[in-house]
């Protein structure tokens, strides 16, 4: 009988692709199968957080997707002869702690462009046109059914992975809840097209009654527009050039708009939903297929790019021999994460039709920057602290001579920083398995950003949260914690 594959992830977008590159860059044996016949060509999610870009920076891809990106135009809400400019985002210049603390506007299909690249050089390629039919799961696999035009595929996995969006067929399978409502009477139009008649500097934005609005981003890097246009409960979506310019022109008042040359067109509807679990067994949920979002305030993609590089790093120990309740964490960790966060995009969007300014603005909330695991199974209160951080929180970049904190942590390893004699001794004598995740060890002199006070010992996980900080019993409580997240330590 063949060796089982290690995970086997059920779709290439963004979050089954991240998850695939951190589990291949780990060394693992991994498939990844989509059901479309191709790559997905449309802009759908745009808004790419600073803390994706921490987490893009880290597995190799930050200099493509800046490169492939920009930052936020202004608004332009067009009120009759009136253009009255807005500011979403202010702009920052990076500090010590935050390098990349901007926003930045990237279509979708250039951010899975990017993923697929960084996934193929890893030696991985997606499985297009291969659709998941159906699973078993025993007590050490899984069995997959995989469907394409070659037939049906056995495959067995020790893991698997649902990153299929909303309709997720693994959840479905797997009987679990996804709670929450769809407005059929709310609907709005996506079109990629170019477009005659509007300056590329500000995302043109047209308000209606009743709630009705059209709204034209200009997409960076291309000719194009993303237009979205909110359709009366009872219309019927234009289809075609002329069809979407007439209704566009019948909005905005506006006879010199036209589209042409459609690139991709969907009609949307909100959809907020969230998973009742997102483990069952062996089988694991992330993404769209856990959750899913208003396109307000950019977080859908971000949220799934953060599940599976929550994920990735725990798959990757626990098959090297971790304690499998490390597994466990990942739902602990993360659903409520995922919860916060609808709550958050579902208020932006029913302002934004209402056109209330706080809708309008993003801030550090959106950015994902301050989330946090307090109290979690990794994180549990009580454990020692800085002036400035608790575990469970992420770890800020910091600058050293010749280089920054960031450039330490990059890579799929745990790293223990320490500040002080004492830590540094700590340190030096800290027991690390040989299997699983490997340990960087640095001594800091320095870092405003992390609110030393005395010796500290700090455990910063692979996904770039601090695992354990000890500001004292530092051999003995920084063992104990690491004994949670890695395999046994061979006497």
């Amino acid at each position: 009988m063949n060796e089982p594959l290690d995970v086997l992830i059920a779709g290439a977008g963004p979050t089954g692709t991240t998850l695939a590159i951190d589990l291949l860059r780990r060394g693992l044996a991994v498939r990844i199968v989509d059901k479309a016949p191709h790559p997905f060509a449309g802009s759908r999610a745009k808004g790419i957080q600073p803390r994706t870009l921490e987490v893009f920076d880290d597995l190799g891809v930050l200099d493509a997707v800046l490169a492939g990106s920009s930052d936020y135009p202004r608004l332009g809400i067009h009120l009759g002869p009136v253009t009255v400019p807005w500011r979403m985002f202010r702009n920052r210049e990076p500090s010590a702690g935050v390098p990349h603390p901007n926003t930045r506007l990237m279509p979708q299909y250039r951010t899975d462009s990017v993923l697929h690249d960084r996934l193929g050089k890893l030696g991985g390629r997606v499985e297009y046109g291969r659709e998941l039919a159906g699973f078993d799961q025993d007590d050490t696999t899984v069995t997959a059914t995989v469907t394409g035009a070659g037939g049906p595929e056995r495959i067995t996995a020790r893991y698997l992975v649902g990153a299929d969006g909303g309709s997720s067929a693994v959840r479905k399978h797997l009987g679990v809840g996804f709670v929450g409502e769809t407005d059929d009477q709310d609907r709005m139009l996506i079109v990629d097209a170019v477009t005659t008649g509007l300056s590329r500097d500000r995302w043109h934005v047209w308000p209606g009654a009743k709630g009705r609005f059209a709204g034209a981003c200009p997409l960076p890097h291309t000719d194009l527009f993303q237009w979205m246009i909110r359709l009366a409960p009872d219309e019927e979506p234009p289809d075609g050039e002329e069809a979407v310019t007439r209704r566009i022109q019948a909005h905005t008042r506006d006879r010199h708009l036209a589209v042409r040359d459609i690139r991709w067109r969907s009609v949307f509807r909100p959809n907020i939903r969230l998973t009742e679990a997102y483990r069952r067994g062996r089988v694991f949920l992330a993404g769209d297929a856990a959750h899913v979002h208003t396109p307000a305030g950019a977080q859908g993609l971000n949220t799934g790019i953060q599940d599976a590089y929550n994920l990735g790093w725990k798959l990757g120990q626990v098959l090297a021999g971790a304690d499998v309740r490390l597994l466990d964490s990942y739902e602990a960790e993360r659903l409520p994460i995922a919860a916060g966060v609808l709550g958050l995009s579902t208020e932006k969007y029913e302002g934004f039709a209402k056109l209330d300014p706080s809708s309008l603005r993003r801030g550090k909330d959106e950015q994902q920057l301050s989330l946090t695991y307090h109290g979690g199974p990794l994180a549990p209160a009580g454990r020692d602290r800085t002036k400035t951080l608790r575990v469970g929180d992420r770890a800020p970049d910091a600058a050293l001579p010749g280089s920054r904190l960031f450039d330490t942590y990059r890579g799929p390893h745990f790293t223990v920083v320490a500040y002080g004699p004492k830590a540094t001794a700590a340190s030096g004598e800290l027991d690390w398995p040989a299997v699983g995740a490997p340990l960087r060890r640095i001594t800091i002199q320095a870092c405003d950003s992390y609110g030393f006070e005395g010796d500290t010992l700090l455990l910063v996980r692979p996904d770039g949260y601090l695992g354990h900080i000890a500001t004292r019993d530092f051999l003995e409580s920084t063992s104990a914690a690491v004994r949670t997240m890695t395999p046994e330590v061979a006497g």
